[in-house]
C-alpha cells in the first residue's frame, strides 16, 4: 500500500523538478494574473448558479418515485459522461447563430462564444451533474422519519427543510460543491472551444506551455492546484470522519 501511495504522490514531485529558473516577466505575468481573476470570479458565479438551480433539483430527485428518480440520473450522467471537447461542440452550436436559442440571443446583444457568457455556462453544464448527484447522495442520508416527526409537529415544508433536512446534509453537499468547482475550475476541453476568451487558467496553461515552455508553466500551475485542490481534499476527509464517528 506504500507503493500505492507513493505512486500516487509522485507526479506531485514534478513541482520540484529542476526545470529551469521560472519565467515571471509581464509577457507571462500579465495574462497569467488575468486567467487567476477570470477563472475564480466566473467559476465563482458558476457555483452560485449551480447551487441555486441543483439544490432544488436535487431535493426533488431524492423524494421522486424509483422510475422518475432513474430517468433523471440518466439525464444528469449524460451531461457527466458526454466528452468535454464533444461538450464543447455542442455547445458552440446550440448557442450559436444555426440555432433558434442561439439567433434570438443575439438580438439581445448576447454574445454567446468567446465571451464571459460562454464561460460560465459551460462551466455550469460540465458541473451541475456532479453537483446534483452529490446532492441527491446526501439528501438520502438524512432519516426520512425525522422530516415526517417534524412535520406531524406542525414544521411547515420550508422549517422541515432548514430545521431539518438541510444541517444534516449540508458536509455532503459541501463535498458534492467541491467536486463541482474542481470538474469546472479544470475544464479544458469544452471551454477551449466556446471560450478561449477570456481565457481561464486551464486554457493559459496550455498557452504559456505552447509559447514559451515549461519555465512559464510552473508559476501558474501552482496557483491553479492551490485553488482546486485544498478544500475539496479537506471536505473529503470531513465527509469520511463524519461517516465513520
Amino acid at each position: 500500500m506504500v507503493c500505492f501511495a507513493l505512486a500516487l504522490l509522485y507526479p506531485l514531485s514534478a513541482l520540484l523538478a529542476p526545470v529551469g529558473p521560472w519565467r515571471w516577466d509581464r509577457d507571462v505575468a500579465d495574462p497569467t494574473l488575468a486567467s487567476i481573476r477570470v477563472s475564480l470570479g466566473l467559476t465563482a458565479l458558476a457555483m452560485g448558479i449551480v447551487l441555486l438551480a441543483g439544490t432544488p433539483a436535487a431535493v426533488y430527485i431524492a423524494r421522486a418515485g424509483t422510475r422518475e428518480r432513474l430517468w433523471w440520473q440518466g439525464v444528469l450522467l449524460l451531461s457527466i459522461l458526454l466528452p468535454p471537447l464533444a461538450i464543447g461542440i455542442l455547445l458552440s452550436i446550440a448557442f450559436g447563430p444555426a440555432a433558434p436559442l442561439g439567433r434570438w440571443m443575439a438580438q439581445l446583444g448576447i454574445r454567446t462564444a468567446n465571451s464571459p457568457f460562454a464561460f460560465v455556462l459551460t462551466q455550469v453544464y460540465v458541473s451541475v451533474g456532479y453537483y446534483v448527484l452529490g446532492a441527491v447522495a446526501a439528501f438520502d442520508a438524512v432519516p426520512v422519519m425525522l422530516e415526517k416527526h417534524a412535520a406531524l409537529l406542525g414544521q411547515r415544508p420550508w422549517a422541515v427543510f432548514w430545521r431539518i433536512t438541510f444541517p444534516l446534509a449540508c458536509l455532503g453537499l459541501a463535498v458534492a460543491l467541491s467536486v463541482a468547482w474542481v470538474r469546472a475550475l479544470g475544464e479544458f476541453g469544452a471551454v477551449v472551444v466556446t471560450a478561449y476568451h477570456p481565457s481561464g487558467m486551464p486554457v493559459q496553461l496550455w498557452v504559456n506551455l505552447e509559447s514559451f515552455g515549461l519555465t512559464a508553466v510552473m508559476p501558474l500551475l501552482v496557483a491553479f492546484l492551490a485553488a482546486a485542490l485544498p478544500l475539496p481534499w479537506l471536505l473529503h476527509l470531513m465527509a469520511q470522519r463524519r461517516s465513520h464517528a
